[in-house]
Formats: C-alpha cells, sequence, structure tokens
C-alpha cells in the first residue's frame, strides 16, 4: 500500500488498471498537445495536469456531504493522434464525466480513447496511456484541490512514491 489512509495501492498506472480507475468529477487544470522531441511518429503527446479523486468518502454520521481523497496527477497518451475535441461554453472549469476506452475503428489496434467532459468533448488514439500521481492523496471536503495544495501547474511525469 503506497497511501494506506486512503486506501491508494500504486502512485503510477496504465491502461492496465483501466477496469479499476475512474475520472468522474476530477478538475483538469492543464492540457498540453506537444511532440515527442525524438522525432517519434506519431508526433503528439496529449498531457493533462488534473486532479484524481482516488477515494470518495461517504457522508460521516449526521453529514451531508461526501468527502474526497485528492491527489495532483499527469495523465499521459504518448504517439496520440487524431485528437480532436469541442470546448465550450466555458463558464466552469474543465471537469471530466468519464474516461472511455473505445474498439478500434479500423486496422490499427490502438483504441479510441473519449475523454468525456460536462463542457467538452476530447477524442484520441493512443495505444496506451500512464497516470503520474505527483503527490500523496489529501483528504478534502470539495472536489478538487487549491492551488496551494496541488503545487501549482504540472505536467510532470513522476509519482511520489
Amino acid at each position: 500500500m503506497v497511501h494506506a489512509a486512503s486506501g491508494l495501492e500504486k502512485a503510477t498506472w496504465t491502461d492496465v488498471d483501466f477496469e479499476v480507475m475512474g475520472w468522474h468529477d476530477c478538475r483538469i487544470h492543464a492540457l498540453s498537445i506537444g511532440e515527442h522531441e525524438d522525432g517519434t511518429l506519431p508526433p503528439a503527446r496529449v498531457l493533462l495536469d488534473l486532479d484524481y479523486i482516488v477515494r470518495w468518502v461517504d457522508p460521516a454520521y449526521g453529514q451531508e456531504h461526501f468527502s474526497f481523497w485528492i491527489a495532483p496527477a499527469t495523465l499521459v497518451f504518448d504517439h496520440a493522434w487524431d485528437v480532436s475535441g469541442d470546448l465550450g461554453p466555458l463558464h466552469e472549469l474543465l471537469e471530466i464525466d468519464a474516461l472511455h476506452r473505445l474498439a478500434s475503428p479500423d486496422r490499427d489496434p490502438a483504441p479510441l480513447w473519449h475523454l468525456e467532459g460536462h463542457n467538452f468533448d476530447l477524442r484520441l488514439r493512443a495505444a496506451t496511456y500512464r497516470q503520474y500521481l505527483r503527490m500523496p492523496p489529501q483528504h478534502v471536503d470539495r472536489q478538487m484541490l487549491t492551488a496551494l495544495e496541488r503545487g501549482g501547474l504540472s505536467f510532470a511525469e513522476r509519482s511520489f512514491g
């Protein structure tokens, strides 16, 4: 156990763990679409800086609201292609509803990833992903961390444990 209080078993996750992961109500703080520096094809790297909800905690006796174990995380799709999506209206911050892994629509075995948000939609093709929890989870009474709690914006690809 990497962080016993939150129930976290590991700090680096991959597409192999997809079935046990969930991104519902995770807040996205930043998105980067960049190139591989070594000229690797396909060239795109899609990185998201998000608050990953490690665990929802049922309301305490006499309380109405959930609390949450949350860690700042970097979600990375390497060798991505066919990146497309929609934004808006942006009167609220970006919040994930679900991440779907859909069957390949063609002969390439890489799945289609659909990041469905409450006010955005992102689709891309990539064989795999990695998610790094950059700090130990913090127990808070809201579904996101403050900039101070999360250490600001980051696309660091390293886990705390």
